[in-house]
């Protein structure tokens, strides 16, 4: 079941030639760079590549020596710092990255642990918090802006584990206007997304006074959600932007150094988005859950995964793009020390990259077992970091149900003001 504010990419850009409600404040066919040059907006933005089911940390940015560990500790860029030996790329990365070796989330069931870290609360029945991409979307996207907020990409899957029930990132009570545009394939972009002519420009117009009228009689949420979403499917259509959604127009060398994997297809497309003006971009692999022993499904995974990661960073820093672009590598909590047979929601990695972080650095430190030692990260620590790196106002509170005030993150949370600049 689709939810009812989560827009399909394909339902997202047919709005425009469907009798969806929708009005503007300026005409549709304004004035729009029509030029071959487009210039990257300024602003911070996130590429979040989500691993579902649970990344294994000692198989992956936390290994442990032998008896408590099947990978062999190597080191990295950075001295002192060692990652599981399968990942030698990205460990040449390491002074862009850090490590938080500690997160303490506390949630180890599977979509409950996936809805804490996407909103950065614990569910409550009958309430529905806004995930962060949508969070960022409404906080760090101008209303002119051409291209989409927060765009999701279908990453697939290797390996046919279960990973529990799906977390599709809704916005929540901040309503329709900041759902994702989901890419269901990479390589296909967004099927709808073509230039509009002359005829069509005539019916559009007359839509778009139509139900301009209508809008003004019947100002209902609904209405003004729809509004916002037509208007942006319609700026998308008409501007050169647009292209940022098409794979094809990469060099064939760029394409090789992301790798032929549809992980690393999706990395290239988030750094064409994230160039294009998307603030928010999240990517999601799944198949993570290693309840067979994670060793194995490690190794098959690795050289995809190193390759896309290192090309995504480095890529980003080569067109002086990642101080502005965070990127953060994490599911919904670490595997179990020895062989990640189980869930583990205490002493877990993720991995962050750029965003004008102190990096080259880890936070935390665990045990040979993957007990925490020192510094555990709390759920609104985290996100509250991730809100603070980007840009966002943590004191904002939005309009809840019932007209209640929300807090945007945790009140009490504390930032890692290790990584903050």
């Amino acid at each position: 079941m689709i939810h009812p504010n989560y827009l399909p990419r394909r339902d997202f850009l047919k709005l425009a030639a469907v009798g969806a409600l929708s009005s503007f404040s300026i005409p549709w066919f304004g004035s729009l760079a029509q030029t071959a040059e487009v210039r990257r907006p300024r602003g911070k933005s996130c590429i979040l590549l989500w691993t579902d089911g649970g990344l294994s940390q000692q198989h992956s940015f936390d290994p442990k020596p032998a008896p408590f560990g099947e990978f062999r500790p190597a080191p990295t860029s950075v001295p002192g710092i060692h990652i599981a030996e399968q990942f030698p790329q990205i460990a040449q990365c390491m002074e862009d990255i850090v490590l938080l070796r500690t997160m303490n989330t506390g949630e180890g069931q599977h979509y409950d642990a996936k809805y804490n870290l996407h909103t950065g609360f614990r569910r409550v029945i009958g309430l529905e918090h806004p995930c962060i991409g949508s969070i960022a979307a409404s906080q760090l996207v101008p209303p002119d802006s051409h291209m989409p907020g927060y765009v999701t990409i279908d990453a697939g899957w290797d390996l046919r584990l279960d990973g529990g029930r799906q977390y599709r990132p809704v916005p929540g009570y901040l309503g329709a206007r900041y759902a994702p545009l989901a890419v269901t394939d990479p390589s296909s972009g967004v099927e709808n997304l073509r230039q509009v002519d002359e005829s069509q420009r005539a019916g559009l117009d007359l839509l778009h006074r139509s139900e301009e009228r209508f809008a003004r009689e019947y100002p209902l949420p609904q209405v003004l959600a729809h509004q916002s979403a037509t208007a942006r499917s319609v700026r998308l259509m008409q501007s050169p932007r647009g292209r940022a959604f098409h794979l094809e127009h990469e060099s064939a060398n760029t394409r090789e150094m992301y790798g032929p994997h549809r992980f690393g297809q999706s990395c290239l497309l988030a750094r064409r988005l994230v160039e294009a003006g998307v603030s928010f971009i999240e990517i999601n692999h799944r198949g993570w859950d290693d309840h067979g022993g994670a060793a194995t499904n490690m190794a098959l995974r690795a050289p995809w995964f190193d390759r896309g990661i290192a090309a995504l960073i480095r890529d980003l820093k080569e067109r002086g793009m990642l101080e502005d672009t965070l990127v953060v590598c994490m599911g919904e909590f670490g595997r179990d020390a020895g062989s990640g047979d189980n869930h583990n929601s205490g002493g877990w990695t993720t991995l962050w990259a750029g965003g004008g972080l102190k990096t080259g650095q880890v936070i935390g430190r665990t045990g040979d077992r993957g007990q925490i030692v020192d510094r555990p990260i709390l759920l609104g620590d985290y996100l509250t970091t991730l809100c603070m790196a980007l840009g966002i106002n943590t004191h904002v509170e939005f309009d809840g149900p019932g007209n209640r005030p929300m807090p945007i993150v945790e009140p009490n949370a504390n930032p890692i003001r290790e990584v903050l600049a």
